[in-house]
C-alpha cells in the first residue's frame, strides 16, 4: 500500500513545504486570492500549449503567463493602489478563456478537470524530484531577497510565486494548490502565535496524509479529496475559533497591528521590513 500512495504523499509534501511559507505572506498582505489568479493563468497557458503546439511547450506557456500575472500584481500591489479587483479579473478571464479553448478539443472537459485537481496517485517520481529541487532554489532567491529593498523586491516575491505556482499546477492541479497555500497557514495563524511556519509544515502534512488515507480506503479521487479535507479542517478551525474564542491563541486584531508596523517600518527602517515576515514565522 505505501509503494502506491508514496506519490502522492511525496508530492503533498513538497508543495506543503513552500507553499505553507507563501500562505501565511499572502494571508499577512491581504491578498489571499493571488494564488487561485496566476494558478489559472497557468492553467490557461497549458490549455493554449494543447490547443495551439499539440501539448508542446507546456510549461514555457504556462510559466510565461504565470510570471506576467506575478508582475502586474507585484507592480500593482507597490503602487499601493487596491489589487483585489485586479486578481479577480484575473482569475474571471483565466479560467473563461480556458473553457473556450478547451471547448474546441474533443477530451476538453477531461482536460479541464486535470488542470483543476490531477490524479497525485501517478506523479511520476522524477517528476517530484525536479520540482522539489526547483522549491529549494526559489526557497534560496526568497531567503537572499530579504536584503533587497521597494519594488525590487516585491517583484522578487511575486515572480518566485509565479514560478512556484506554475510548477504547483502543473503537479497537482488549481485547486489542490489554492488548498495547500491557504488552508496550512490559515490553521497555524488562528491556532498559535509563534513557529507559525513550523506549525503550518506539520498541520498540512498531518492533514494531506489523512486526505490521502481516505482517497484511498473510499476508492476517490485524490486530487479532489486532498482539496476538500483541506478546506474542511480550514473551515473546522475557523468554526471553533469563533464559537470558542478561547481557541485564538493569536488575535487577529495583532495581526492588524502587525501589518500596520510593517507598514510603518517601511518607511523608517526598510532592513527590518525585509526581515519581519521570515522573523514572525518562525519565531
Amino acid at each position: 500500500m505505501l509503494s502506491l500512495l508514496l506519490p502522492a504523499l511525496l508530492v503533498t509534501l513538497v508543495l506543503v513545504g513552500i507553499h505553507a511559507y507563501f500562505g501565511l505572506e499572502i494571508i499577512r498582505r491581504g491578498i489571499i486570492f493571488t494564488d487561485l489568479a496566476i494558478g489559472q493563468m497557468a492553467a490557461l497557458g497549458t490549455a493554449i500549449a494543447l490547443l495551439a503546439f499539440d501539448g508542446q511547450y507546456v510549461y514555457l506557456s504556462s510559466l510565461a503567463l504565470a510570471l506576467l500575472s506575478g508582475l502586474l500584481i507585484g507592480l500593482a500591489a507597490r503602487r499601493e493602489v487596491n489589487i483585489e479587483p485586479l486578481i479577480g479579473l484575473l482569475y474571471a478571464f483565466g479560467i473563461s478563456a480556458v473553457f473556450l479553448l478547451l471547448s474546441r478539443s474533443p477530451h476538453g472537459m477531461e482536460e479541464i478537470q486535470k488542470l483543476m485537481a490531477y490524479d497525485i496517485l501517478f506523479t511520476p517520481l522524477s517528476d517530484i524530484g525536479r520540482t522539489a529541487l526547483l522549491y529549494l532554489g526559489l526557497g534560496a532567491l526568497l531567503w537572499f531577497s530579504r536584503r533587497m529593498q521597494g519594488l525590487a523586491r516585491e517583484l522578487a516575491f511575486f515572480l518566485c510565486f509565479a514560478a512556484t505556482v506554475t510548477s504547483s499546477v502543473k503537479l497537482a492541479g488549481v485547486l489542490v494548490v489554492f488548498a495547500l497555500l491557504v488552508a496550512p497557514a490559515l490553521m497555524a495563524t488562528y491556532l498559535f502565535q509563534r513557529h507559525r511556519l513550523l506549525w503550518a509544515w506539520l498541520l498540512g502534512s498531518g492533514v494531506n496524509v489523512l486526505a490521502i488515507g481516505c482517497s484511498f480506503y473510499l476508492d476517490l479521487p485524490t486530487g479532489y479529496t486532498v482539496v476538500c479535507v483541506q478546506t474542511l479542517a480550514g473551515l473546522l478551525v475557523g468554526a471553533l475559533v469563533l464559537c470558542w474564542p478561547r481557541a485564538r491563541l493569536v488575535d487577529t486584531a495583532s495581526l492588524s497591528v502587525s501589518t500596520a508596523d510593517n507598514s510603518a517600518a517601511d518607511h523608517a527602517a526598510p532592513v527590518s521590513r525585509s526581515d519581519a515576515p521570515f522573523s514572525q514565522m518562525l519565531r
